[in-house]
Protein backbone atom coordinates (compact mmCIF):
# COMPACT_ATOMS: atom_id res chain seq x y z
CA UNK A 1 0.00 0.00 0.00
CA UNK A 2 0.96 3.54 -0.79
CA UNK A 3 2.67 5.35 2.43
CA UNK A 4 0.49 8.16 1.66
CA UNK A 5 -2.78 6.66 1.17
CA UNK A 6 -1.75 5.06 4.93
CA UNK A 7 -1.00 8.26 6.47
CA UNK A 8 -4.93 9.50 5.36
CA UNK A 9 -6.60 5.82 5.94
CA UNK A 10 -4.44 6.06 9.72
CA UNK A 11 -5.48 10.14 10.02
CA UNK A 12 -8.12 10.99 12.85
CA UNK A 13 -8.81 14.06 10.30
CA UNK A 14 -9.39 12.58 6.95
CA UNK A 15 -13.02 11.62 5.68
CA UNK A 16 -13.08 8.04 6.54
CA UNK A 17 -13.83 9.26 10.07
CA UNK A 18 -17.40 10.65 9.81
CA UNK A 19 -18.38 7.01 8.24
CA UNK A 20 -20.32 5.78 11.34
CA UNK A 21 -19.64 1.70 10.68
CA UNK A 22 -15.64 2.09 11.03
CA UNK A 23 -16.86 3.39 15.05
CA UNK A 24 -18.02 0.04 15.79
CA UNK A 25 -17.35 -3.73 17.23
CA UNK A 26 -18.38 -5.63 13.73
CA UNK A 27 -15.26 -2.77 12.24
CA UNK A 28 -12.92 -4.18 14.69
CA UNK A 29 -14.05 -7.60 14.13
CA UNK A 30 -13.64 -7.90 10.43
CA UNK A 31 -9.85 -5.81 10.89
CA UNK A 32 -8.92 -8.26 13.40
CA UNK A 33 -10.08 -11.05 10.26
CA UNK A 34 -8.55 -9.59 7.11
CA UNK A 35 -5.54 -8.00 8.12
CA UNK A 36 -2.20 -9.94 9.52
CA UNK A 37 0.62 -9.11 11.94
CA UNK A 38 1.85 -6.84 12.78
CA UNK A 39 -0.93 -4.10 11.04
CA UNK A 40 -3.88 -5.27 12.18
CA UNK A 41 -2.91 -4.42 15.65
CA UNK A 42 -2.44 -0.81 14.75
CA UNK A 43 -5.70 -0.76 12.34
CA UNK A 44 -7.78 -2.30 15.39
CA UNK A 45 -5.89 0.78 17.51
CA UNK A 46 -6.94 3.64 15.06
CA UNK A 47 -10.26 1.81 15.01
CA UNK A 48 -10.89 2.05 18.58
CA UNK A 49 -9.33 5.94 18.71
CA UNK A 50 -12.13 6.74 16.43
CA UNK A 51 -14.83 4.68 18.64
CA UNK A 52 -13.36 7.00 21.69
CA UNK A 53 -13.13 9.96 19.83
CA UNK A 54 -17.24 10.07 18.63
CA UNK A 55 -17.91 9.53 22.16
CA UNK A 56 -16.16 12.78 23.25
CA UNK A 57 -13.97 11.19 26.18
CA UNK A 58 -10.59 12.70 25.01
CA UNK A 59 -8.56 11.09 28.08
CA UNK A 60 -9.27 7.46 26.75
CA UNK A 61 -9.15 9.02 22.98
CA UNK A 62 -5.47 10.07 23.97
CA UNK A 63 -4.65 6.49 25.88
CA UNK A 64 -5.82 4.77 22.12
CA UNK A 65 -3.27 6.88 20.33
CA UNK A 66 -0.50 6.56 22.32
CA UNK A 67 -1.11 2.86 21.51
CA UNK A 68 -1.30 3.83 17.91
CA UNK A 69 2.04 5.76 18.12
CA UNK A 70 3.68 2.84 20.41
CA UNK A 71 2.30 -0.19 18.05
CA UNK A 72 4.12 2.42 14.74
CA UNK A 73 7.11 1.87 16.88
CA UNK A 74 7.61 -1.43 16.89
CA UNK A 75 6.45 -1.64 13.37
CA UNK A 76 9.57 0.34 12.67
CA UNK A 77 12.05 -1.64 14.45
CA UNK A 78 10.81 -4.20 12.95
CA UNK A 79 11.52 -2.70 8.95
CA UNK A 80 14.94 -3.04 9.31
CA UNK A 81 15.94 -1.52 5.96
CA UNK A 82 12.31 0.49 4.84
CA UNK A 83 11.54 4.21 6.09
CA UNK A 84 8.02 3.94 3.98
CA UNK A 85 6.04 4.37 6.88
CA UNK A 86 7.72 7.74 8.17
CA UNK A 87 4.57 9.97 6.38
CA UNK A 88 2.27 7.47 8.64
CA UNK A 89 4.25 8.45 11.82
CA UNK A 90 4.40 11.73 11.00
CA UNK A 91 0.63 12.45 11.10
CA UNK A 92 -0.16 9.68 13.91
CA UNK A 93 2.55 11.54 16.03
CA UNK A 94 0.90 15.03 15.55
CA UNK A 95 -2.36 14.01 16.13
CA UNK A 96 -0.96 12.08 19.41
CA UNK A 97 0.22 15.90 20.67
CA UNK A 98 -2.88 17.38 19.64
CA UNK A 99 -5.05 15.24 21.19
CA UNK A 100 -2.63 15.55 24.07
CA UNK A 101 -4.00 19.08 24.73
CA UNK A 102 -6.98 18.28 24.58
CA UNK A 103 -6.95 15.54 27.43
CA UNK A 104 -4.62 17.94 29.14
CA UNK A 105 -7.77 20.81 29.16
CA UNK A 106 -10.17 18.53 30.72
CA UNK A 107 -7.96 16.27 32.83
CA UNK A 108 -9.57 15.87 36.23
CA UNK A 109 -8.17 17.43 39.46
CA UNK A 110 -6.13 14.50 40.60
CA UNK A 111 -3.99 14.71 37.28
CA UNK A 112 -0.59 17.72 37.31
CA UNK A 113 -0.72 19.87 34.86
CA UNK A 114 1.44 18.75 32.52
CA UNK A 115 1.52 15.21 32.98
CA UNK A 116 -0.45 14.03 30.11
CA UNK A 117 1.80 15.87 27.42
CA UNK A 118 4.88 14.33 29.56
CA UNK A 119 3.18 10.93 28.82
CA UNK A 120 2.57 12.01 24.79
CA UNK A 121 6.55 13.57 25.18
CA UNK A 122 7.76 9.96 26.56
CA UNK A 123 5.64 8.54 23.49
CA UNK A 124 7.13 10.21 21.18
CA UNK A 125 10.59 9.99 22.24
CA UNK A 126 10.40 6.32 21.62
CA UNK A 127 9.83 6.94 17.65
CA UNK A 128 12.87 9.09 18.25
CA UNK A 129 15.19 6.88 19.12
CA UNK A 130 14.11 4.11 16.51
CA UNK A 131 14.93 6.96 14.15
CA UNK A 132 18.03 7.90 15.33
CA UNK A 133 19.25 4.87 15.52
CA UNK A 134 18.79 3.68 12.14
CA UNK A 135 22.74 3.98 10.72
CA UNK A 136 22.70 1.17 8.51
CA UNK A 137 20.01 1.94 5.65
CA UNK A 138 21.09 3.31 2.61
CA UNK A 139 20.52 7.28 2.60
CA UNK A 140 17.56 7.20 0.97
CA UNK A 141 15.88 4.62 2.94
CA UNK A 142 16.98 5.59 6.48
CA UNK A 143 14.49 6.62 9.08
CA UNK A 144 16.49 9.27 9.80
CA UNK A 145 14.85 11.70 7.33
CA UNK A 146 11.83 11.39 9.86
CA UNK A 147 13.83 13.16 13.04
CA UNK A 148 13.02 16.75 12.51
CA UNK A 149 9.12 16.29 12.11
CA UNK A 150 9.94 14.40 15.55
CA UNK A 151 11.91 17.24 17.08
CA UNK A 152 9.32 19.49 16.02
CA UNK A 153 6.31 17.73 18.08
CA UNK A 154 8.57 17.56 21.12
CA UNK A 155 9.35 20.75 20.65
CA UNK A 156 6.18 22.39 20.88
CA UNK A 157 5.28 20.06 23.81
CA UNK A 158 8.58 20.79 26.12
CA UNK A 159 7.56 24.81 25.09
CA UNK A 160 4.43 24.32 26.20
CA UNK A 161 4.82 22.74 29.48
CA UNK A 162 7.48 25.01 30.15
CA UNK A 163 10.75 22.45 30.16
CA UNK A 164 13.15 24.35 27.76
CA UNK A 165 16.20 22.23 29.12
CA UNK A 166 14.91 19.20 27.39
CA UNK A 167 15.05 20.70 24.09
CA UNK A 168 18.97 20.88 24.29
CA UNK A 169 19.72 17.21 23.45
CA UNK A 170 17.33 17.87 20.41
CA UNK A 171 18.79 20.55 19.13
CA UNK A 172 22.14 19.25 19.15
CA UNK A 173 21.03 15.84 17.43
CA UNK A 174 19.55 17.65 14.57
CA UNK A 175 22.62 20.47 14.54
CA UNK A 176 25.05 17.49 14.29
CA UNK A 177 22.91 15.16 11.64
CA UNK A 178 24.17 15.23 8.07
CA UNK A 179 20.44 15.80 6.88
CA UNK A 180 20.52 18.73 9.00
CA UNK A 181 20.21 21.41 5.31
CA UNK A 182 18.09 18.37 3.55
CA UNK A 183 15.31 17.98 5.47
CA UNK A 184 12.12 19.76 3.91
CA UNK A 185 11.61 23.40 4.18
CA UNK A 186 8.82 23.57 6.29
CA UNK A 187 10.35 21.15 8.90
CA UNK A 188 13.31 23.70 8.51
CA UNK A 189 11.06 26.74 9.39
CA UNK A 190 9.36 25.49 12.06
CA UNK A 191 12.34 24.16 13.66
CA UNK A 192 14.68 27.07 13.22
CA UNK A 193 11.27 29.39 15.14
CA UNK A 194 11.69 27.43 17.89
CA UNK A 195 15.40 26.46 18.02
CA UNK A 196 15.51 30.70 18.06
CA UNK A 197 12.98 31.47 20.58
CA UNK A 198 14.76 28.94 22.89
CA UNK A 199 18.15 30.88 22.23
CA UNK A 200 16.48 33.92 22.92
CA UNK A 201 15.51 32.86 26.33
CA UNK A 202 19.25 32.27 26.75
CA UNK A 203 20.02 35.79 26.30
CA UNK A 204 21.68 34.57 23.27
CA UNK A 205 20.29 37.05 20.70
CA UNK A 206 22.28 36.81 17.80
CA UNK A 207 22.00 33.18 17.08
CA UNK A 208 18.10 34.13 18.18
CA UNK A 209 18.44 36.78 15.23
CA UNK A 210 19.95 33.96 13.01
CA UNK A 211 17.58 31.56 13.61
CA UNK A 212 14.76 33.60 13.40
CA UNK A 213 15.14 35.65 10.72
CA UNK A 214 15.60 32.41 8.85
CA UNK A 215 12.41 31.24 9.67
CA UNK A 216 10.62 34.67 8.81
CA UNK A 217 12.21 34.96 5.13
CA UNK A 218 11.55 31.62 4.24
CA UNK A 219 8.23 30.78 6.20
CA UNK A 220 5.28 30.58 3.46
CA UNK A 221 4.44 34.47 2.04
CA UNK A 222 0.92 33.20 2.36
CA UNK A 223 1.30 32.48 5.66
CA UNK A 224 0.59 36.17 7.34
CA UNK A 225 -0.62 34.56 10.45
CA UNK A 226 2.85 32.40 10.86
CA UNK A 227 5.14 35.42 10.38
CA UNK A 228 3.18 37.36 12.57
CA UNK A 229 4.04 34.73 15.51
CA UNK A 230 7.62 34.70 14.40
CA UNK A 231 8.07 38.64 13.97
CA UNK A 232 6.44 38.93 17.34
CA UNK A 233 9.96 37.26 18.60
CA UNK A 234 12.14 38.63 16.26
CA UNK A 235 11.42 42.33 16.30
CA UNK A 236 12.29 42.79 20.27
CA UNK A 237 15.58 40.60 19.10
CA UNK A 238 16.06 42.97 16.62
CA UNK A 239 15.35 45.80 19.04
CA UNK A 240 18.02 44.24 21.86
CA UNK A 241 20.96 43.96 19.00
CA UNK A 242 20.29 48.11 18.19
CA UNK A 243 17.39 47.18 15.43
CA UNK A 244 14.19 48.65 14.86
CA UNK A 245 11.37 47.93 13.13
CA UNK A 246 9.60 50.80 10.49
CA UNK A 247 6.68 51.04 10.93
CA UNK A 248 5.29 49.71 7.66
CA UNK A 249 6.43 46.40 8.97
CA UNK A 250 4.39 46.53 11.88
CA UNK A 251 1.07 47.49 10.09
CA UNK A 252 1.40 44.75 7.59
CA UNK A 253 1.77 42.12 10.17
CA UNK A 254 -0.77 44.13 13.14
CA UNK A 255 1.65 44.53 15.16
CA UNK A 256 1.64 48.09 16.18
CA UNK A 257 2.02 47.49 19.90
CA UNK A 258 5.72 47.74 19.11
CA UNK A 259 5.52 51.30 17.60
CA UNK A 260 5.29 53.01 20.90
CA UNK A 261 8.02 50.89 22.50
CA UNK A 262 10.15 51.89 19.35
CA UNK A 263 9.62 55.59 19.93
CA UNK A 264 10.25 55.04 23.34
CA UNK A 265 13.63 53.17 22.95
CA UNK A 266 14.53 55.61 20.36
CA UNK A 267 14.05 58.63 22.43
CA UNK A 268 15.26 57.54 25.41
CA UNK A 269 11.18 58.30 27.23
CA UNK A 270 11.93 56.00 30.05
CA UNK A 271 8.42 57.27 31.02
CA UNK A 272 6.50 56.54 27.81
CA UNK A 273 8.17 53.36 27.44
CA UNK A 274 6.70 52.49 31.29
CA UNK A 275 3.16 53.47 30.32
CA UNK A 276 3.64 51.42 26.75
CA UNK A 277 4.65 48.21 28.72
CA UNK A 278 1.71 48.55 31.38
CA UNK A 279 -0.68 49.48 28.29
CA UNK A 280 0.14 46.54 26.20
CA UNK A 281 1.14 44.12 29.22
CA UNK A 282 -1.16 41.36 28.16
CA UNK A 283 0.11 41.46 24.65
CA UNK A 284 3.52 41.18 25.78
CA UNK A 285 2.72 38.52 28.60
CA UNK A 286 0.65 36.42 26.34
CA UNK A 287 3.47 36.05 24.25
CA UNK A 288 5.93 35.20 26.66
CA UNK A 289 8.37 38.48 26.12
CA UNK A 290 7.50 40.73 28.61
CA UNK A 291 11.22 39.97 30.18
CA UNK A 292 12.46 40.33 27.13
CA UNK A 293 10.96 43.41 26.41
CA UNK A 294 11.96 44.93 29.91
CA UNK A 295 15.40 44.81 28.59
CA UNK A 296 14.87 47.54 26.18
CA UNK A 297 15.23 50.09 29.43
CA UNK A 298 19.10 49.19 28.99
CA UNK A 299 18.75 50.33 25.56
CA UNK A 300 16.39 53.31 26.28
CA UNK A 301 19.18 54.78 29.32
CA UNK A 302 21.65 54.30 26.90
CA UNK A 303 19.94 57.11 24.01
CA UNK A 304 18.82 58.80 27.16
CA UNK A 305 22.62 59.12 28.24
CA UNK A 306 23.50 59.97 24.39
CA UNK A 307 21.07 62.71 24.06
CA UNK A 308 22.66 64.77 26.81
CA UNK A 309 26.16 63.79 25.52
CA UNK A 310 26.81 61.69 28.09
CA UNK A 311 28.43 58.49 26.37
Amino acid sequence: MDSYIMQDLLSLRHSHTSIPHLKTETAITKAMEHLSAPFDDLVVLHLKTLSSASKDDPQTTYNYQSSVVQSLTRILQLQKDDNWMLPVMSVVCLELRLLAIQAENTKSKNTKPGEVLEKCAECLMGCFRVCAADNRSSEEDTKRWGMLALVNQLLKVYFRINKLHLCKPLIRAIDSSIYKDHFPLAQRVTYKFFVGRNAMFDSNYRSADEYLTFAFEHCHKQSAKNKRLILTYLIPVKMLLGFMPKKSLLEKYNLMEFWDLVEAVKKGDLRKLETVMTEHESFFIGAGIYLIVEKLKLLAYRNLFKKFGWL
